[in-house]
């Protein structure tokens, strides 16, 4: 026993530095894990998982260092200390504002960080020095006690490491058992944090982001075949369920008005930021967007609509809109699969004579949209150098959304008809900044500037786009156009509940918060009353639903949206996340909620017929992504061959010409010359001397 004594004695006195370290990195990773970060911990069970949670990552990180550190431990056991300490801080900056975690894909979106500007800087905090103290601490003690370096033996690096591993074995264990299947049948990186903890979290992260670039060199056209076949098989349950339904409210009635707009121009607006709580509201009295009011008066208008976007925000609403596809649950489509084939809605309408353009007043590669538009089929993108932008027509992330609109139009002119054309404002972004002579309603007073900002740039962006509309009238155009308006995603994230409840008037639960993912669609076709649709909905519906207003089926067996004008008595919407919303339920943070003014948590079995259908769309729509499966769609195919037939005659041509012979070996242009080799293809027909 005496000898036990000694041992620990003499390890605590070679060690006592590292064991120091330990224990400060648990500390502060536990404190941020429980306050910094709003995860959804519920009693004293999961509150003990938080406190084991970083644990066994913090052992392995240290053992890898003082393995690989040789003499160097000391600086090592730093090193570890700092790593931990950036993990946690840019974790929390990028909480702040998205209410989630950092992802691998988001860390190598880097052609985006020079125009965050404005909305950075507004998310750090003074106090995120704190995250550091442990480093500079342990730096101190180094420094001025002059340590000698820790002293380790092999045999202590070996108990360290079987420590680790029983420690996760446990913890994951424990987090099974409140949610079972949880690294593969989880969606919600808040939960999984609040389960495995931010490290391990982030080597979780890590292992899939190497399987998913592995998916797509064992991918078949046997994984088309079996999307496909869920698919159909999903949509005709829903078609033989609502052959049995007899009783439907009116704001549910399906409304025949297939191909209603048939041959019209197309102009889709992406609202940025755009919330549903603020239409038909007032703040001090003032609409808070009284020409969206009017407009939804004379559309239809879908009040139970959400936005499905995870870590792209608005690439990811885009990419929903344009395939009826989920985005990733990490990164975004447009940076991380840009190269991927798409049945994207440009392509489809240009079988049908419709020109395609993008009009957005930002520099062309933010997003990586310079390449994702020529591959989704755009002709023509209508980017910064496009507008005249100058230092007094512009604010926060560029372009004030008034001369974007009042330009817009003027390009809008230019393009052939029918054209199908995208719009993306900005003047409602993050941090929602204006200048004093734009502002038309006053700051909210809750004392938090992001909610209280909120208010001034919406308003902003509601004037715009009546200034649009009234010039697209000016210009001829709006009577031969059916104008789809959506929210891109949230503007105002769970980290500003406090400053939202005193403007709703009401405490946001888990169940209230899903209601704040609402964001409003409208579709004006200029002739038709319209009406309000309280059709549960999401962006993934609207390619369906516009195709079918301009008269086209069946262009694309794997849309996982469905024509909102069709009946559905039991529709349903997925969140990227994993949440889903019926007509009598919302299952979120893993509770289940029976609808209502206030929703009420209810047994779990009232939402279990509905996950395996959500868990099962999210997957689909992640194979067809991960594994490029579009790739072997027979009509992407058929396109490709339409358009290598115009090689053979090309090459005779020049042979001709050049006299000599021109190797037949297939080639794929860049996306950047796709645009060019078609305007070259077409003159070449019409004057092959040119």
């Amino acid at each position: 026993m005496n000898k036990m004594i000694q041992a620990v004695k003499q390890s605590y006195s070679r060690l006592w530095f590292l064991h120091l370290a330990v224990l400060l990195m648990v500390i502060k990773t536990v404190i941020a894990q429980r306050f910094v970060y709003q995860l959804p911990i519920k009693g004293a069970f999961q509150e003990f998982i938080n406190v084991i949670s970083p644990i066994s990552s913090i052992f392995i990180l240290s053992w890898l260092a003082l393995l690989l550190s040789r003499k160097r431990k000391n600086t090592a056991i730093l090193i570890v200390s700092f790593l931990t300490s950036f993990l946690l801080f840019a974790n929390a900056w990028y909480y702040r504002f998205f209410n989630d975690f950092i992802t691998l894909p988001v860390l190598f979106q880097t052609s985006n960080a020079g125009d965050l500007g404005e909305s950075a800087i507004f998310l750090l905090k003074p106090t995120d020095i704190l995250f550091f103290a442990d480093f500079f601490l342990l730096i101190a003690i180094v420094l001025i006690r002059k340590l000698p370096p820790v002293s380790i033996k092999g045999s202590e690096l070996s108990t360290l490491f079987a420590l680790a591993v029983i420690i996760f074995v446990v913890n994951l264990g424990m987090a099974e058992s409140v949610r079972p299947e949880l690294l593969t049948r989880t969606f919600d990186r808040n939960i999984l944090v609040k389960s495995i903890g931010t490290y391990n979290y982030h080597l979780y992260d890590l292992i899939l982001s190497s399987k998913s670039k592995t998916q797509r060199a064992f991918a078949t056209s046997k994984g088309l075949e079996d999307v496909e076949k869920y698919v159909s098989e999903r949509t005709a349950t829903a078609a033989a369920a609502a052959t049995e339904v007899t009783t439907v409210p009116e704001s549910q009635l399906p409304i025949d008005l297939h191909g209603i707009a048939k041959g019209k121009n197309v102009v889709v607006i992406s609202m940025e930021s755009l919330q549903s709580f603020v239409i038909n509201n007032t703040i001090f009295g003032q609409e808070i967007t009284p020409f969206l009011n009017d407009l939804i008066k004379d559309s239809y208008y879908f009040d139970n609509f959400y936005h499905q976007t995870g870590q792209g925000k608005t690439s990811d609403a885009e990419f929903i809109m344009d395939n009826s596809l989920y985005p990733l649950p990490s990164g975004a489509v447009y940076f991380t699969h840009s190269t991927n084939s798409y049945n994207a809605t440009p392509k489809v309408l240009k079988e049908y004579g419709y020109y395609s353009a993008s009009l957005h007043a930002n520099d062309k590669s933010f997003w990586n949209r310079d390449n994702m538009y020529a591959n989704l089929g755009y002709d023509r993108f209508f980017s910064k150098p496009d507008y005249e932008v100058t230092e007094e027509n512009s604010i926060g992330w560029g372009l004030k959304d008034i001369p974007f609109m009042e330009q817009s139009v003027q390009h809008l002119k230019t393009l052939e008809q029918p054209f199908y054309s995208r719009m993306l404002t900005l003047t409602n972004h993050h941090p929602f900044t204006l200048q004093r002579k734009d502002e038309q309603v006053p700051e909210f007073d809750s004392g938090d500037g992001t909610v209280d900002r909120y208010f001034t740039t919406v308003r902003y962006m509601d004037e715009a786009l009546k200034v649009f509309f009234d010039e697209m009238k000016e210009s001829g155009l709006y009577e031969n156009t059916i104008f789809l308006l959506y929210g891109d995603h949230y503007g105002i994230s769970a980290n500003h509940n406090k400053a939202m409840e005193k403007f709703l008037g009401k405490e946001i639960t888990p169940y209230e918060q899903m209601q704040l993912q609402r964001v409003p669609f409208i579709i004006h076709i200029p002739g038709q009353k319209g009406q309000t649709i309280t059709k549960i909905s999401g962006q993934i519906d609207a390619r369906p639903t516009l195709l079918s207003l301009l008269g086209i089926d069946g262009k694309n067996p794997y849309d996982f949206g469905e024509n909102l004008f069709a009946d559905n008595p039991d529709p349903m919407i997925v969140v990227r996340d994993g949440s889903f919303i019926t007509k009598d339920y919302v299952y979120t943070d893993n509770v289940c909620y029976k609808k209502g003014y206030i929703g009420i948590e209810t047994d779990s079995e009232n939402c279990a017929p509905y996950m395996d259908r959500a868990n099962d769309d999210l997957s689909y729509s992640d194979k067809i992504i991960y594994g490029d499966l579009m790739r072997f769609s027979a009509e992407l195919q058929k396109d490709q061959n339409n358009q290598n037939d115009l090689l053979p005659d090309l090459r005779q041509y020049y042979e001709e010409k050049l006299n000599t012979p021109i190797s037949p070996t297939p080639f794929e242009l860049p996306e950047s010359e796709k645009e060019l080799e078609k305007e070259l293809s077409e003159k070449l027909q019409t004057d092959p001397d040119s």
